[in-house]
């Protein structure tokens, strides 16, 4: 399975980071050993002193796909959840400043803690999915599908045009605005449509 990343996909988070809006959807990959899965405590990096988070909705992927038209782009998928987008964020701005990629910032051992997935026929609109996320109890960020600059449709269909799509295959859609760091003992609990998902606590 892939574990495949939009980046930039709400403009608040686009502001808050001082990068471009993008022409076109923006990803990368995480490796299937950045999983971090059953609620189990992500341990701090010992190679980076500003770990952030980035909750995202992540797709499940139900069905191989490749050159998806976008009208078709919903079928390819059956499960809704959350995820969180480890970033070292130190690592990731020595990159962007020398022109490197940004795997070594989103693509170690687990950078993706990802929660419970729920069947997408229980959201009467995709378009309209709520979500946030809270830390240490406070709400830090929060989060709509409506709000995504590129749908899960628009992600799915551009995707497949570079990369076949297999079963299993997670797709993180972007994360909104409200991005920050994590220390060690803090508890993060991810939410859908108000409904807890996810718990990580970092040690």
């Amino acid at each position: 399975m892939k574990i495949i990343c939009i980046g930039r996909n709400y403009v608040e988070h686009i502001r808050e980071l001082n990068n471009p809006v993008p022409s076109e959807p923006v990803f990368f990959l995480k490796p299937d050993s950045s999983l971090l899965i059953r609620n189990r405590p992500l341990y701090y990096p010992s190679f980076t002193s500003d770990l952030h988070y980035e909750v995202e909705i992540i797709l499940k992927i139900c069905k191989v796909g490749k050159h998806i038209q976008n009208e078709f782009a919903h079928t390819y998928f059956d499960e809704i959840g959350l995820g969180l987008d480890m970033t070292a964020r130190d690592l990731q701005e020595t990159a962007k400043k020398k022109s490197l990629p940004w795997t070594i910032a989103k693509g170690f051992d687990q950078a993706a803690p990802i929660g419970r997935f729920i069947p997408k026929s229980r959201f009467a609109d995709q378009g309209n999915i709520s979500f946030h996320l809270d830390l240490n109890k406070k709400t830090v960020q929060k989060g709509n599908s409506g709000h995504m600059i590129y749908s899960f449709d628009d992600i799915i269909s551009y995707i497949s045009q570079f990369i076949t799509l297999r079963t299993g295959d997670l797709i993180f859609t972007g994360t909104p605005s409200g991005v920050g760091p994590v220390k060690i003992g803090d508890i993060l609990e991810a939410y859908l449509e108000g409904e807890k998902v996810l718990k990580c606590e970092i040690k």
